[in-house]
This record gives structure tokens, C-alpha cells and sequence, in this order.
């Protein structure tokens, strides 16, 4: 029974096991103090306050061993516990320091919940974590990387993890059962093929270990496409197609780009969603919903039905319960 008492001991953390073994110097030589000199030491709580004090180097002189006996105690005690709390509080200081850079260096495990996990760090994560943080403060935000030496970000809020993301390792310490979302970017310092590779690997270790998770990725070829859907993803983003389309439209009207940019920004109080249908709207068509809409300072874009979202449908189109509002809301 001791030897297991004694083994569990050795499992504690150094700084605890220190901190425990002082206070129990300057618990048992206060009480001895009191019964050796029950005259200069007439309650318990006084020969405690004295060991405490002499353990401190601190010395107020309040108290003072008269007795041989006493004083030979109060010498031990000086060589004894002064140097265990003296190692507790280096000891405690180098924890510390330890535990600070874990966290700058991506080392360190994160606990929270209802975070957003992002992998790769680029300019684009470098903006969605700029945004998020400006419109939720409080978000958690995880990034995942395996090239970053440092948290770029001196944020409580911004936890870095340092490492491969598709590694179930690196994943446990995201904490990817508790996360909300999670974010994939692509790798443009890797050619699209091999950018795709690493970006649906990730994503099948990612719904591997949550496959109820919601996940955006990022692909850069149309044909990695389909095979991100087969690995489960719930949302793709083709990064080379809609930079085509944003050209596309700059050729065909000049200037438009930034009106996308500024129609995306939500930042700026315009928001492009996807709403569900009211029950008062059920079976109304398409013109007259998009004129109650306006009412409420809400443009009605497009219709989703499905997988097939359709931009200015026909004034006629009735809108079904199950179909979502491409709207523009602020």
C-alpha cells in the first residue's frame, strides 16, 4: 500500500511533488517547535508561522527558539526546507518558461471547445483569422503547420499546433471532437497536384477521426474535385475557378472585381448567405418574395434547390420549403 501511495507520488508533476514535500517540512517542524517550547510557542499556528518564515529566509524575529533543542531545529530546518522551497520556486519558474514556449512553438495541446481548426498558414488564413478575429473576438481559433516555427500571432485566442495535420498525433491535440469546423487550405509552395494530395489526406485523417465534423478544403485542380467530395468533404472551394470567374467578369466590365471583393467583405455589413425558407414564403414565387424580402433590406439573389443554386431564376419560379435564398443581408 505505501510502495503504491509512494509510486503514485513519483507520477506527480516535479513542481507539485516539490511544493508538497515543503509544506510538509514546515507543517511537522511547526508542530514540533510547539511542543518542544509550548511557552514561546503557545498555539500551533505559531509554530508554524515560525517554520514558515524561517523556511522563507525571511526572519521577522517575532518568534525565537530559546532551548538548544529549538534552535538545532530551527538550523535544520534552515538546511532542509529553505533549499526545497528555493528549488520549488526555480523549479516553478522554469515550468513556466517551459509551458510559454510549448504554446509560442506549437507543442503544446489545446483543450477548449467549439473552435475553428485551420491547416496551412498563407495569406489567405493570415485574412480569414484577421476577419474572424474582428467579427468574434472571443473565436478559438487553431492553426495547424508544419513549416511555422512560432505562433505568428500574439493572440490568447490563436493556439498553434506544429506538425504534419494529417498525423492523428497532431490531430489529438487540436482536440478535433470538440472543434466546430475545420479549414484546409492548399500548399501553393507545392506544385496543385501534390498541394491537392496533402489537402484530401488531411481531410480523410480529419473525418477519420470526426466524421461528423463540417470541413471546407481547398482545391486547386477541378479534377481533385470529385475526390474531395469522396473523402468526405462538406464544402470545396475551387480557388483556381472563382479567381477565373473574378477575371472573367473584370474583362467583360472593368472595375468589377473589387465590387465582388467589396460584396463578399463581411467586414463591411454585406452579407452573401444562404437562408432557409420561411413558412409564410413556402409556394410564393420568386418576384413576389423577392419584393417582401426588400422590405426587410434584403436582396434576393438566387434560389437553391438541392445541389443546383440558380442566380435571377425566372419571376415565375416558386420557391419549395426544402429550397434555401441566396440573399444579400446585412
Amino acid at each position: 500500500m505505501v510502495q503504491q501511495m509512494f509510486h503514485g507520488f513519483l507520477r506527480w508533476p516535479l513542481v507539485i511533488r516539490i511544493f508538497t514535500i515543503a509544506i510538509t517540512l514546515m507543517l511537522s517542524f511547526g508542530t514540533i517547535i510547539h511542543f518542544i517550547e509550548p511557552d514561546t510557542f503557545p498555539s500551533l499556528f505559531d509554530g508554524i508561522w515560525w517554520a514558515i518564515i524561517t523556511t522563507s529566509t525571511v526572519g521577522y524575529g517575532d518568534f525565537v527558539p530559546t532551548s538548544f533543542e529549538g534552535r538545532l531545529i530551527g538550523i535544520v530546518l534552515i538546511l532542509v526546507g529553505a533549499g526545497f522551497l528555493s528549488t520549488y520556486f526555480v523549479t516553478l519558474a522554469a515550468e513556466t518558461v517551459m509551458t510559454q514556449n510549448a504554446y509560442l512553438e506549437g507543442r503544446a495541446a489545446f483543450n477548449g471547445k467549439e473552435h475553428v481548426v485551420i491547416v496551412g498558414w498563407n495569406e489567405r488564413t493570415r485574412e480569414v483569422i484577421n476577419q474572424l478575429t474582428s467579427l468574434q473576438s472571443q473565436c478559438d481559433i487553431i492553426l495547424v503547420d508544419e513549416t511555422l516555427q512560432k505562433n505568428p500571432y500574439n493572440n490568447n485566442h490563436i493556439h498553434f499546433v506544429r506538425g504534419t495535420p494529417f498525423k492523428d498525433a497532431i490531430l489529438n491535440k487540436v482536440n478535433l471532437h470538440e472543434a466546430s469546423i475545420a479549414i484546409i487550405t492548399a500548399d501553393q509552395n507545392k506544385d496543385e497536384m501534390t498541394a491537392d494530395m496533402n489537402s484530401v489526406l488531411t481531410l480523410l485523417a480529419i473525418k477519420g477521426n470526426h466524421p461528423a465534423l463540417y470541413t471546407v478544403v481547398e482545391i486547386l485542380q477541378k479534377d481533385q474535385v470529385a475526390n474531395a467530395k469522396r473523402a468526405g468533404a462538406d464544402e470545396v472551394i475551387q480557388t483556381n475557378m472563382q479567381t477565373s470567374y473574378v477575371m472573367m467578369n473584370s474583362i467583360i466590365s472593368q472595375g468589377m472585381s473589387k465590387t465582388i471583393l467589396k460584396l463578399l467583405n463581411h467586414l463591411k455589413g454585406n452579407n452573401l448567405k444562404l437562408i432557409p425558407v420561411s413558412v409564410e414564403y413556402i409556394n410564393e414565387n420568386f418576384h413576389s418574395l423577392s419584393a417582401h424580402l426588400l422590405k426587410n433590406n434584403i436582396i434576393l439573389l438566387g434560389i437553391k434547390k438541392g445541389e443546383n443554386t440558380t442566380v435571377n431564376p425566372p419571376l415565375t419560379t416558386l420557391v419549395e420549403e426544402t429550397d434555401e435564398l441566396l440573399v444579400i443581408s446585412n
